[in-house]
């Protein structure tokens, strides 16, 4: 006959075993689960490094660290198209599709006057409104750029295609400079070599040739060709520049002006690779009035 006080014992027992065994189990699995959390935590860290090895390997050695801005694009085709079959991207009307350099609004200094984009250095007599570059937000890679232009007396601007938004950087940094300039009487006229810094040319690189632009104050019609690495300038009908990047004659050229390896570091490793990629259009604001119409953009 079982007593009350053996019965309890083997209860007793039984409870001590089956605790054991409960605690036994939960602690192999605590141990399994800091295992495979060390294990995942180590492979992340390792492949963070990784990453940030490779970074540093694709940037030469002097070349500060950079940072792209992933801005909002805009759909083209949503853009109306003229006979020749180019996207008209600036109607008089509208500043859709525009945007700030870095910016995700239209700075106060560019505005809508009489059918043209303009610049104002002091919009309604505000010297100190919002300025800036101003970008069409969309990449175009190989493409025929047409614009009509007039600048203000002594004034400077500029057009820049295949750029990138590079935080706390410049548009020029990336991108190649059609220059617009009154060459009358701005000062850049005479300064660079063999006048590569007048209206038309590929600034401070290549001259513009021949010189046909019209004074301040007076339209005058461009277009810029990019195919497959070939760039042309045109200037009131007539093919002014041309040359061909990602080549070494390029990299040549960038040695020999302001944005050479030893001068611009940084704008010398963005504008070497210029062009591998698509890049966004748009107009400098220098700070002097200059007015765009008739924007237009054709893919090739």
């Amino acid at each position: 006959m079982i007593t009350v006080a053996v019965w309890m014992k083997w209860v007793k027992t039984f409870k001590s075993h089956l605790f054991f065994s409960i605690f036994k189990k939960a602690t192999k699995l605590e141990f399994y689960m800091k295992k495979n959390f060390f294990y995942t935590l180590g492979l992340a860290m390792l492949l963070s490094a990784t990453a940030c090895i490779a970074q540093e390997q694709s940037t030469p050695v002097g070349v500060p660290q950079y940072e792209l801005n992933d801005l909002s694009r805009v759909d083209i085709s949503g853009f109306k198209k003229n006979a020749d079959g180019a996207y008209v991207i600036f109607d008089g009307s509208s500043l859709n599709g525009w945007r700030g350099y870095n910016k995700s609004h239209v700075p106060a200094k560019w505005s809508i006057e009489d059918g043209t984009l303009k610049f104002s250095r002091k919009p309604n007599g505000d010297e100190k409104a919002e300025g800036g570059d101003i970008i069409f937000a969309h990449d175009f890679k190989n493409f025929e750029l047409a614009f009509e232009w007039k600048i203000s007396h002594a004034g400077n601007s500029g057009v820049f295609f295949l750029a990138k938004e590079i935080k706390k950087q410049p548009t020029y940094i990336s991108s190649p400079e059609y220059q617009i300039l009154d060459n009358d009487n701005h000062p850049d006229a005479k300064m660079g070599v063999d006048g590569n810094r007048k209206s038309a040319s590929l600034y401070d690189m290549i001259p513009a040739k021949p010189q046909n632009a019209k004074p301040a104050g007076e339209w005058n019609s461009s277009k810029i060709v990019v195919k497959d690495g070939k760039v042309e300038h045109y200037q009131n009908g007539v093919k002014v520049v041309e040359y061909t990047i990602l080549t070494p004659e390029w990299e040549a050229l960038l040695q020999s002006s302001k944005f050479s390896a030893e001068k611009w570091p940084l704008a010398f490793h963005m504008l070497k690779q210029v062009g591998k990629d698509a890049g966004v259009i748009g107009f400098q604001d220098h700070g002097d009035d200059v007015w765009y119409r008739n924007i237009t953009v054709k893919e090739l």
